[in-house]
């Protein structure tokens, strides 16, 4: 009977080699792992085949060899110095199954004392567990406390067998791979969706950077525009009576020249809220000029949104600047049938300038 002879190697280092091959293990996720029944019946085909009373699947880590199946062996570990796997991984080849057919009589390993399950071991074969770049991870190893041999049968199908091991290693590489894979998928999907939720934010931050007064808050001039060239908010002025209101805060040069512009534009926001506290949902404010600022009120007569200009005047009346700060308001209305927009801004307009000429802080009302 042949038996594969072993040629003298020195003990493997910490070369980049040996890190390469730490690394490819590592890449199997297989360090530690739990039992699994796939490798327990490989471990026990082998010895049956072998008519080995101990077998196992070594692999040599550093400072240790760690079992990860095995049968007629109570330790899941061993010191890697003081184990063959250790010494013959070096030499592994292909196919190839590494015999010690008496360990007693073995110089390399006839001092190193190795027991199984309490009594000299005698005999190992194995055969090396490669990953596909060449890398020495253990073996698929049997073992006796008799010398003995293997015969040329069972030699080869403990090779067989040590491919099958390598195929499921390279199963379980595939799986943590398509994992890594998934998981970066998804991390690459929840920036994506992060990215777009941002980009939508800058987006209607512009929006409504463009469309409202960056001072006050309130709708601008150019929002104004898009609402008018909207057909469903001409809709709302088309199917009811609606109000505008213009509101002029008074004397606001005298209250930039005295008070300076911050304190000035302090009153302009003090206005702004208080347009904003007394209108309702579905009315529309827009600071229109410098100083002034437009209501418009659908589905609202006029003694309603007279009403609606009376609240916002004297919560200005009541705003805590340190000066007394005043606004002049005029308001007229609307009907579908009869008025254009434009017509009911004239008037509203013209209800304003009588305000103001009429000793301003007050409110008119258009009676045309």
């Amino acid at each position: 009977m042949s038996v594969v002879p072993l040629r003298p190697q020195p003990m493997p280092t910490e070369s980049g080699d040996e890190s390469g091959r730490q690394l490819a293990l590592a890449g199997y996720g297989l360090l530690d792992s739990v039992s699994e029944s796939a490798y327990d019946d490989l471990v026990r085909l082998a010895a049956t085949l072998c008519q080995a009373p101990a077998a196992a699947i070594a692999l040599v880590d550093n400072g240790r060899v760690w079992f990860k199946a095995r049968v007629g062996l109570k330790e899941s570990e061993r010191p890697r110095s003081d184990s063959i796997c250790h010494r013959l991984i070096a030499e592994a080849q292909p196919d190839q199954v590494l015999v010690v057919e008496d360990v007693a009589d073995d110089p390399r390993f006839a001092g190193l004392g190795l027991k199984l399950e309490g009594r000299p071991l005698r005999f190992y074969a194995g055969a090396p567990l490669l990953s596909p770049d060449g890398h020495a991870l253990g073996t698929l190893c049997v073992m006796d406390n008799v010398p003995r041999e293997l015969r040329g049968a069972q030699r080869d199908g403990l090779a067989a067998i040590a491919r099958q091991v390598q195929h499921l290693f390279e199963l379980r590489r595939y799986a943590i791979e398509q994992r890594r894979l998934l998981s970066e998928r998804e991390a690459f999907a929840e920036q994506l969706e992060q990215a777009q939720a941002d980009l939508q934010r800058r987006h209607d931050l512009l929006q409504h950077s463009a469309s409202h007064d960056p001072l006050t808050g309130l709708l601008n001039r150019t929002a104004l525009a898009q609402l008018l060239g909207s057909e469903d908010s001409m809709d709302s002025l088309r199917r009811a009576a609606y109000t505008l209101m213009l509101i002029d805060v008074d004397h606001f040069k005298m209250v930039n020249d005295r008070h300076g512009h911050l304190l000035g534009d302090r009153a302009l926001r003090a206005v702004a809220d208080a347009v904003a506290g007394s209108i309702r949902e579905g009315d529309v404010a827009v600071r229109f000029g410098g100083e002034e600022f437009l209501v418009v009120l659908p589905g609202t007569h006029l003694a309603t949104a007279a009403e609606v200009g009376e609240r916002i005047r004297q919560r200005i009346g009541r705003s805590s600047l340190p000066f007394p700060l005043t606004v002049s308001i005029g308001i007229a209305g609307g009907e579908p049938e009869r008025d254009r927009p434009e017509q009911v801004f004239d008037r509203a307009d013209q209800a304003l300038y009588r305000a103001k000429s009429s000793g301003r802080d007050r409110l008119v009302v258009d009676d045309s």
